[in-house]
């Protein structure tokens, strides 16, 4: 097999560079788009005391040594999030901040272990406003990158139209046959449910998977595939237990205020009615963090400072995109790589045994 000419080979550059030059047309775009609407740009620094602390989520740890010899760990941030809502708290009441993230384990065609994050803030505003946001971008992005229609693989999606929004609930119930609140009672998880209800419709559940892995398996396998084809997808109203950092919807205590934007079978974005409760936050960060400790045999540490100011923070909404994707979606490319100026070389050296 012929290796691939790398990245900066200038034959294969001049083929990329059409690529390129779209996404930072879109990024410009997208850029005009939060100032004209009053957004001010931060940039949140990606050293952090805490990369996040979600079971599946990891980070990357950063020895930090100070000139007396004190060698400290920290980590280059999953998402700008805390660092973000810590300036909600200060008082900035709409922000935005095209952020270099990291995260480890992830390498594919739609993951990237160094990659941009386009997270923004409302304080003060419902997380629905997220959902028109996300439309008005997604067009934003498609005329800036020349673009009529969002693709990848087989699968295509209007930037144009407006996205349809399906509850958690219709969506187990339409593609995959399951009452997935019948196996929340009273919003605790009944794992032994989940898992009947999944392998009746032909899901493969392990002995040893929870609630939340039998969820993710029917999402994975089952939903996500259908969302976003012909149009954008904004799949909300998630279960309480899977609320990460979003708060419970007022009129339906057992969903959260949190929602998923995909667009072609791809996820763009995960947007929430944010959290204040600081107590409810740590209940579930030291969750996560257990799970963690459990299935991968570590865990990262809480940052005090973000709980401080959560305790202060305004009620806000906020989300997260994924511009990479975003753009992979506009000019068709098939692999998140196509769309960096400079990606990452594969690991070379040994692979782990299998």
């Amino acid at each position: 097999m012929v290796e691939a000419a790398p990245f900066w080979h200038p034959r294969r550059h001049a083929d990329r560079r059409p690529v390129l030059m779209a996404r930072n047309r879109a990024r410009s775009a997208l850029r005009r788009w939060f100032e004209e609407r009053g957004f001010v740009e931060v940039e949140a620094g990606q050293l952090q005391v805490s990369p996040g602390n979600e079971t599946h989520l990891h980070g990357l740890a950063v020895s930090v040594r100070a000139p007396d010899g004190l060698v400290a760990q920290w980590y280059l941030h999953t998402s700008p999030e805390f660092a973000c809502k810590k300036l909600l708290a200060a008082g900035e009441p709409r922000i935005f901040d095209f952020a270099r993230v990291f995260r480890d384990r992830e390498r594919g065609a739609l993951h990237a272990t160094e990659f941009t994050m386009l997270e923004w803030y409302r304080a003060g505003e419902p997380y629905e406003t997220l959902m028109d946001d996300c439309a008005a971008l997604l067009a934003e992005a498609a005329r800036a990158a020349g673009s009529t229609m969002f693709r990848y693989r087989d699968r295509s999606a209007d930037p144009f139209l407006p996205p349809e929004r399906v509850t958690l609930q219709d969506a187990f119930a339409r593609h995959a046959g399951i009452d997935l609140l019948a196996t929340t009672p009273g919003g605790v998880p009944d794992r032994d449910m989940l898992a009947d209800a999944a392998r009746g419709v032909g899901i493969r559940v392990a002995d040893d998977d929870a609630w939340s892995d039998v969820f993710s398996r029917v999402l994975v396998e089952r939903i996500e595939p259908r969302l976003g084809l012909g149009r954008a997808t904004i799949l909300c109203e998630y279960p309480v237990n899977e609320a990460a950092l979003a708060r419970p919807k007022p009129s339906d205590p057992r969903v959260a205020e949190r929602f998923e934007l995909y667009a072609c079978g791809v996820e763009l974005a995960n947007g929430f009615g944010e959290l204040t409760d600081a107590h409810e936050q740590r209940r579930r960060f030291v969750a996560d963090m257990d799970a963690m400790q459990e299935i991968y045999g570590e865990r990262y540490p809480i940052d005090e400072d973000f709980m401080a100011a959560l305790a202060t923070m305004p009620a806000a909404s906020g989300i997260a995109l994924g511009l990479d994707r975003l753009i992979m979606l506009a000019t068709g490319a098939p692999r998140i790589d196509d769309v960096l100026w400079t990606p990452m070389p594969m690991p070379q050296g040994p692979h782990p045994e299998r």
